[in-house]
This record gives structure tokens, sequence and C-alpha cells, in this order.
């Protein structure tokens, strides 16, 4: 068996930094960094899949009062974290992604709203790229892996053989199935050949671990409810899949179930895993590969100093192609499951970011624009 590598973080340990008091935003340009702060916890409060993100800078600041009140208007730049957005820890602790680990960066326009002293968030739109494109780090660093798209063939293998392994724990209580993966970084081994570091996000299912089951077509506990785990790992056609090394982060709501009570069941306000490309757009093949939540995150949740080690050691389990058998049961011996296949994309990738990065997990906008049909030439 694979060698996985889990780290348990107590719920005591991440939320013991608390985010720094707020000030006030005020219609004086002096208020640019209060204005700026409260941007930046009303966009990561809203991004419900990817990385969190810090300020990197205010590049400007526009007032206009209106009677005493005013619209501020921000331009902002930001970095991407290495906090995916189930972590709990704060964005304002969280690393900033290295330049040589592929970093990600957004500029944003953010309106604010100050009414009788009270300030709010009205709009925004953001710019999400990677920091330095594939020909600028070849000229930096030739050795550095690149980030592929979240759809293409390889990454979606390496994410399913990492999802695979990750139930072969026998340590948990239940199943996980695959949240999103958050990035997939790729580079060139001798040995090995062409490499895939993918991060891969996984919550809890109500199925409990040994059940007849596939995997694959277990519900996903509520989100408040739900352990969730953050999964790095390495792969090569060679040489299968290497070793997985995790983080688990506790569920927020640890109320315990009245005797008889069963776990509620929800409804998730989002679709799960990288996106389509365009025109591709459909229900997923076989249910069940994973919550309706956030798309699609970077080296090992505590590396965050190149690709993990010791990438390929040994063939992928269950090599087989065989599709599963009916009703959601282990296929018989000898007969293994298709590879990992997208559900539908995120609806920010409907919302005129069919040209954003499929390597990434952009900002959305915000509030999302209304979706109109195009009128029909006659």
């Amino acid at each position: 068996m694979k060698h996985i590598e889990l780290l348990l973080l107590s719920s005591a340990v991440l939320l013991c930094s608390a985010a720094p008091a707020v000030e006030l935003v005020t219609c004086s340009e002096d208020s640019g960094a209060a204005a700026a702060h409260l941007a930046m916890h009303h966009i990561n409060e809203r991004h419900d899949h990817g990385y969190k993100f810090r300020l990197s800078e205010t590049q400007d600041i526009k007032v206009v009062t209106v009677d005493g009140d005013c619209d501020v208007e921000l331009q902002l730049k930001l970095q991407e974290t290495k906090c995916h957005v189930v972590n709990p820890k704060p964005f304002e602790d969280c690393e900033i992604r290295e330049e040589h680990e592929r970093a990600v960066m957004a500029n944003c326009t953010v309106m604010i709203t100050v009414k009788s002293g009270d300030a709010k968030v009205t709009k925004y739109e953001c710019d999400t790229r990677q920091a330095k494109t594939n020909v600028e780090m070849v000229r930096i660093c030739p050795d550095c892996p690149s980030l592929i798209p979240l759809n293409s063939p390889e990454a979606m293998r390496s994410v399913d053989e990492t999802v695979k392994i990750f139930n072969q724990n026998t340590s948990n209580q239940h199943y996980y199935i695959l949240q999103e993966a958050g990035r997939v970084l790729s580079g060139y081994m001798m040995r090995a050949g062409m490499v895939y570091y993918p991060e891969v996000v996984l919550v809890e299912t109500h199925c409990p671990m040994g059940s007849r089951i596939l995997p694959e077509a277990c519900k996903p506990l509520c989100p408040d409810r739900a352990h969730h785990a953050v999964c790095s790992s390495s792969y090569s056609a060679k040489e299968g899949l290497g070793s997985v090394e995790c983080e688990f982060y506790p569920p927020s709501n640890v109320t315990a179930l009245s005797p008889g009570e069963r776990e509620p069941v929800c409804r998730p306000p989002y679709h799960v895993g990288p996106p389509l490309p365009p025109g591709h757009e459909g229900p997923p093949p076989h249910a069940g590969h994973g919550p309706p939540p956030p798309i699609g995150h970077g080296p090992p949740p505590h590396a965050g100093h190149g690709p993990p080690p010791h990438a390929g050691h040994g063939p992928p389990p269950h090599a087989g192609h065989g599709p599963p058998h009916v009703g959601g049961r282990r296929p018989p011996p000898g007969q293994g499951r298709p590879p990992f296949t997208p559900p539908p994309s995120h609806h920010c990738y409907s919302l005129n970011l069919l040209q954003s990065d499929p390597a990434l997990h952009p900002i959305c906008p915000w509030p999302h624009p209304e979706l109109h049909p195009r009128p029909k030439h006659t």
C-alpha cells in the first residue's frame, strides 16, 4: 500500500489566531487601508473554491462624495496563498505562494458605498492569472514545474489515483470523495519521465469505511459537519502514484446528534471538480464524484518548497478500466474504474470567463452577473 502521511490539525490550533480588528471605513482618502481590509474580508468570505488571497498592494483609490456620503473605488493587487478555502486559518495568517511554486495573482476593482457611517462592498471584479507566464518561468527557472489545466487527462488521472489511495487508509471512519482539484503541477524527471503533482480537496461522506458501496456513489456530509482533507501526491505513467501527504481540517459544527437523529442532508450550492472546456458542460458520467461544491490547490499542504519528493513509487492501484457495477456496488474482482471525469464547470466559468486560465480557480465577480441569452439574429 502506498505511504499516506496524515497530519491531523486540531481546531484549537487552527482557530487560535484571531483576525485583527477592522478599522471603520470613512469618506476620507486616508481610509484606504481600512477600505482595502474590508474588501479583502468580503472577497475571501465569498470565494468558495480554490485558495484564499491576501492583499499585496492598494494601487489606487477614488472617493466620490455625495451629501456627506460617498462611493469608494479601489484598485487592489492580491496574491494567492497556500490556504485552501476549507482551511479555517484566517487569510491574514496564510503563507503566500512563492514564484517558483507558480504564484498566482489577481487585479481587482472593488466598489464600496459609505452611507451614514456604514460601509458596504457593493461590487468587485478580478482578473486572476499566473504571476509569471510559462515562457517567463523557463527563463527564470528552467527546472521549475508548470501548472497544467485542471481538465487535462493527465491532471484528471493523477487526481483520481490520489483519491483512490486515500480511501485505502483504514484509520478513517468514513469514505471521502473529491470536492475539488486545487492545482496540478507537472515536471520532467529523468527516471520517471513526466511527473504530475496534484493537490486535491476531499470531503467526508455518510458511507462508513469498509462498506460495499463505491466511494464515488457516496454523498458528502454537510459542509459544516464534514471533515475535510487537503492531499498532495506525485504521479507518473511509468511509476504510478508516489507518497500521499494530507492535512485534515475538523468540522466547524461538532454538535452531537440526538439519539435516533440522522445526519442532515444538504444541497451544496456549487459544483465540484475542475472546469470543463467550453461546449463540454453536462452531467457527470456517474453520480457522486463530489458534492456540487467549489471547483477546483498546489504543492503539499506543508510543503511550499517545490514538488513533493519520492515521485512515483510503484504502479497505480486498480489498474483496470472496467465500468463500476450497477447500483454503486464494487465491481467484480479484476474490474477497475474509469479515470475521474470532472463534473460540470463552476458557475464562475460561465460568466464571461471562458478565457480564464484553466489551470487556476479565478475569483468570481460579485454580485454574479445575470446570464441573458444572446439575441437571435433574423
